[in-house]
């Protein structure tokens, strides 16, 4: 189950509320970006990021010279997956199907050298499973080179909206068309740099991702 905290409670639309961690897991693992919020001087900065999750922990990575990820402190990260439009008769009642979580946390630079290629391989593994196996690994000037945020997966909360729009009643009797837009995840097909190896053909991984919805 997921820990309520002040932070985490929801005060409004409180159905739309999950508590099964089951379901934090979930959406994480089907997720590829999340949002990263931090105060850096003073001043709120949002940053898209990849992410990859190892049990409890959430991984995050980018360059040792990166504000966002020098700044310490608490952070916000969230992670969004939009399901529908829902179009309501009003303008008022329009709205989206979605599920989201919210994290928050104190992360911890990761120095542990087995811990940084096993944070980094979460984050490979969750855009492409299998891709970490097929290429070339990090090298030390490149380990050296990036920064490994862990966060603590133990404050965080779900939220999710499904079904139908909401209205008034007497909405009901406008000649408006009200329903649900369905959103789904399609991945086309791989396009092969221009500069790729004669012979190369595309990994079963990454044809299996171009298939997966």
């Amino acid at each position: 189950m997921l820990s309520t905290t002040e932070r985490t409670r929801l005060r409004r639309a409180r159905h739309k509320a999950r508590t099964d961690r089951a379901d934090l897991y979930a959406l994480l693992d089907e997720g590829m970006v999340c949002h990263m919020g931090v105060v850096v001087d003073g001043a709120p900065m949002v940053v898209p990021t990849a992410y990859g999750r190892v049990g409890d922990t959430l991984y995050l990575h980018g360059s040792t010279g990166a504000r966002s990820l020098r700044a310490g402190g608490e952070v916000c990260v969230t992670v969004t997956l939009l399901d529908g439009l829902v179009l309501a008769r009003s303008a008022f009642h329009h709205s989206v199907n979605h599920r989201s979580a919210m994290v928050y946390g104190v992360p911890r630079v990761v120095t542990d050298e087995r811990e940084r290629r096993a944070g980094l391989r979460a984050l490979t593994e969750q855009l492409v499973p299998g891709r970490w196996e097929a290429v070339r690994a990090p090298t030390a000037k490149e380990m050296v080179a990036t920064r490994v945020l862990a966060l603590s997966l133990e404050e965080a909360s779900v939220k999710v909206r499904t079904g139908p729009p909401t209205g008034d009643e007497e909405d009901h009797d406008l000649p408006v068309w009200a329903g649900v837009l369905p959103i789904r995840r399609v991945f086309d097909a791989p396009e092969p740099d221009p500069g790729l190896r004669e012979g190369v053909d595309v990994p079963a991984h990454v044809a299996e991702r171009a298939l997966s919805r």
